[in-house]
């Protein structure tokens, strides 16, 4: 845990519920900051962090609220060293059902896995609206989104549970950035065309990539999930786009041909982007490029987009 307090809004993250489950918490069960300074909101203490912490795990596991909050304000305060005691009693006799690794995600993520776990909707898109908000597509796929979705994935592959886990939190993610596109709608023609491999069906990271090119004013068309070879070649013959990215989840999805075609069409794109972790760099045909991460991808988009409209201008 941390020494300094922390306001509604930060505590909200950390644990993944959203704001107006603190307000109601303090509201009906006197769970609330206790930290006050004049002219200021009150804010919470680590003890009072503490205490929410079992509130909310003993509400997830099906615990009353009124008889999770008398157990929350009968736990020990913080240890001196800032981190919590663990509670030496529990009414359920539980460990909480697991959790979704995030790796060395800060504690934003962990809020945000703890609410896919709790399949808290409402605090998944809370805490995402804000992520969005206070640093941008990129900053949140990476720091926030990516982990804990890579979470889900490997806790599924280890157990071959959470699919309404991966499902909701998959519906959240996607309504997130639609929103984030449509809130930065770029002006004129879209150079961009965005499509999936034939029978490729992970989407999230190329919405990702078209709420990041909408965030940096990069004009785009998605084509989505599982585009045959022959359409998006006709689509790229239709529309003319500057580049191309074609992304790949899995090796099985992921054949070189698809790209040997774009290279091949009339209207060839001036850049070709194998994106994602099913393409194998020995495998790309001349000419290809794989970017490394999302900033990498928008950054060569924007890159070939302002190349072609300086040449056209010329």
């Amino acid at each position: 845990m941390v020494d300094e307090a922390l306001s509604a809004g930060a505590v909200a993250r950390r644990l993944g519920v959203a704001v107006t489950t603190l307000r109601t918490w303090h509201q009906r069960y006197g769970l609330g900051p206790s930290e006050h300074i004049p002219g200021h909101h009150r804010r919470y203490t680590p003890t009072d962090l503490a205490r929410l912490e079992i509130m909310r795990r003993l509400t997830a596991e099906g615990v009353s609220p009124a008889e999770a909050a008398r157990w929350a304000r009968q736990a020990p305060d913080p240890t001196p060293n800032g981190t919590v005691a663990p509670a030496r009693i529990h009414p359920t006799g539980r460990d909480g059902g697991g959790s979704i690794p995030v790796g060395r995600a800060g504690p934003a993520a962990r809020g945000l896995a703890r609410a896919a776990m709790r399949l808290d909707a409402a605090a998944i898109s809370e805490t995402i609206a804000h992520a969005l908000a206070a640093g941008g597509v990129v900053a949140t796929w990476e720091g926030l989104l990516r982990p804990v979705l890579a979470g889900i994935g490997e806790r599924h592959a280890a157990t071959a549970g959470l699919i309404e886990v991966e499902h909701l939190m998959s519906r959240c993610v996607s309504e997130a950035l639609a929103a984030a596109s449509r809130a930065n709608i770029p002006t004129g023609p879209a150079r961009i065309l965005l499509s999936c491999a034939d029978e490729e069906q992970h989407t999230l990271p190329l919405e990702a990539l078209a709420a990041a090119l909408a965030e940096a004013g990069v004009s785009y068309r998605m084509l989505g999930a599982r585009v045959p070879v022959a359409a998006l070649v006709e689509a790229v013959n239709r529309t003319g786009p500057a580049a191309v990215v074609l992304w790949s989840h899995t090796r099985a999805t992921a054949d070189p041909t698809q790209l040997g075609a774009l290279l091949a069409a009339p209207r060839r794109p001036l850049l070709v982007l194998a994106a994602g972790p099913g393409w194998r760099a020995d495998t790309l045909p001349a000419g290809v490029v794989r970017p490394v991460d999302l900033a990498e991808a928008v950054s060569l988009s924007a890159a070939v987009r302002d190349s072609l409209d300086q040449s056209r201008r010329d």
